[in-house]
């Protein structure tokens, strides 16, 4: 086991034994193998598609495989030996896509042959070829780094495909480009250049897969709307859901209609609440709990049921909450019920077996909904705001929440903020600070959730429209970004700002583990990425190149 791929990655290190997320070795190492085989699928999908030739089958499976594979969404070792299977049947089905199309198959790279086997034991001894840090003595920590950005990149970008590919959004130009760039990764590169070069390229396949996503959400449940999201539990049966996939959340919400039995959001499903085709639901109670890391407490203090929906698991069996977890999409977790074909009956009975909440709780609110389309819905408000110096500068703040130490300094720079200025978030580390009353700006609240992390889409759109009118880069605004950074979509969304030409960039509170000194350099250099450090003298800063 070699795992650097997240911030948890024992406190900033390499997991060597098992993870700080509690992932095993046996899983590590399975994932190292479906993934590396998943790079000889594309090898062989991408010399079809070459040749104008592609497999839906191979396409939807693509994304789906790499989403097992990001931090705190599966460890169910029988399910990655299930998914090595398939990417074996995945990879013969793509050869004979290939071979019809009349591609050349000479010079293949390894995982475009490579035979691990099927068992536990063949996989064990097979896992060292698909280590990451397999050619590190030969190739040296820069360049396996690089490779990395470009692998857990990839794994971010296909998260939210996975998301949009199941609300029914997908597009043969997005899966080609996803094949090419991970046929790219299979042949072991090693000249830098390319390797940013590629980086960059799944910036600009991640912005289009976020539109993608964006159209998927707001063609299947409407444009959000600005709404008081209620932030605390009323009486009665209850469903808790997590992760991020509104489809199960519909779906969920269909199934449990007339049974008295509410149903919550958790984490980044908050935004949930201001979709117009989910809050006409009137059993969609609100939010309940936190981010991720706090789902420990919050899933044992929930007199229900509880599903994981997508990323990001935490280990349930020691809180006692197990038997009242369930999995479902790319979600595994030994032992813990899974859902198939999205019949959440089970859920259901679970539910009605529970408590519930006794009483109604003195009811809290929050506002939320300000997407896209209800930003720029009131541009001309802003922009007047902008040009008579009501709002005198604009933050980015969010991302991806975690529970390392150092997190603090996202609230206390929110809190810093002058009050002449507007702070969009977006992502779970919203949860930082927006519960504070930071006032408002002409009735403007000071704190605008865009949403989730895949709506960095609607931050950027802003951005690029709010230049426009001002007629200025997106650069020359007095718009200040400090991002959270977590795990592998947080790694695309960075990449997708990189392509963008964004620069200024406070990431933190620690920086990716296998971004070596040499490699950070290249991007300081080109993007003045900078890494978060003192509240203040970061925010003197900021206001300073305002």
């Amino acid at each position: 086991m070699y795992c650097v791929q997240c911030e948890q990655s024992n406190k900033g290190g390499c997991a060597v034994k098992v993870g700080s997320c509690g992932k095993t070795a046996d899983v590590a190492d399975m994932q190292d193998v479906l993934l590396r085989l998943m790079q000889g699928v594309s090898v062989y999908a991408d010399r079809a598609a070459q040749k104008g030739a592609r497999d839906a089958q191979v396409d939807a499976f693509t994304p789906h495989a790499w989403f097992t594979t990001l931090t705190n969404v599966n460890f169910d070792a029988d399910r990655f030996t299930a998914l090595i299977g398939e990417a074996l049947t995945m990879r013969t089905r793509a050869r004979a896509l290939a071979e019809d199309a009349g591609a050349d198959l000479s010079d293949l790279p390894e995982p475009a042959t490579w035979n691990p086997g099927t068992t536990p034991s063949e996989l064990a001894a097979a896992a060292p070829m698909a280590a990451i840090q397999r050619f590190m003595d030969r190739d040296g920590p820069s360049v396996v780094g690089l490779r990395n950005l470009v692998l857990y990149g990839l794994k971010g970008t296909a998260a939210y495909s996975e998301h949009a590919r199941v609300l029914g959004h997908e597009e043969a130009a997005v899966c080609a480009e996803f094949h090419r760039i991970s046929a790219f990764l299979a042949t072991d590169p090693t000249d830098v250049g390319a390797l940013v070069a590629q980086s960059l390229a799944i910036g600009a396949l991640n912005l289009k897969v976020m539109e993608l996503l964006d159209a998927a959400n707001t063609t299947r449940f409407g444009h959000p709307e600005v709404t008081m999201v209620r932030m605390t539990p009323v009486a009665g049966k209850c469903i808790l859901v997590s992760g991020h996939d509104m489809g199960d959340l519909e779906t969920i919400l269909q199934q449990t209609e007339g049974t008295g039995i509410n149903v919550y959001t958790h984490g980044e499903l908050l935004p949930a609440n201001t979709y117009p085709g989910l809050k006409k639901f009137a059993h969609l109670a609100g939010n309940y709990g936190g981010a991720w890391q706090d789902q420990q407490r919050d899933f044992a203090a929930f007199p229900g049921a509880i599903v994981m929906t997508s990323n990001c698991l935490i280990n349930p069996e020691i809180k006692g909450y197990a038997d009242r977890l369930f999995t479902a999409g790319p979600v595994g977790w030994n032992g813990i019920a899974h859902i198939r074909n999205h019949d959440f009956a089970p859920v259901i009975a679970c539910a009605q077996a529970q408590a519930g909440f006794e009483q109604d709780a003195p009811e809290q609110r929050i506002p939320a909904g300000f997407a896209r389309n209800t930003v720029m819905g009131v541009a001309d408000t802003l922009l007047d705001m902008i040009g008579k110096g009501d709002v005198k500068n604009l933050f980015l703040i969010g991302g991806c929440d975690g529970a390392r130490p150092g997190r603090n300094y996202f609230h206390d720079l929110a809190m810093a903020t002058p009050k002449d200025s507007l702070i969009l978030t977006l992502g779970c580390g919203k949860f930082r600070f927006n519960r504070e009353d930071l006032g408002d700006i002409n009735g403007v609240p000071r704190v605008l959730d865009m949403g989730q992390c895949n709506d960095a889409f609607s931050a950027i759109q802003v951005a690029v429209a709010v230049a426009g009118a001002l007629g200025c880069g997106v650069n020359d605004l007095p718009l200040h970004y400090a991002i959270s950074w977590f795990e592998q979509k947080a790694t695309a969304v960075l990449l997708t700002m990189l392509h963008l030409g964004i620069k200024k960039i406070h990431l933190g509170p620690t920086l990716p583990q296998f971004l070596t000194s040499e490699v950070l350099q290249v991007l300081v250099d080109n993007f003045d990425i900078r890494p978060t450090g003192d509240v203040q003298e970061d925010l003197n800063r900021m206001l300073t190149a305002a």
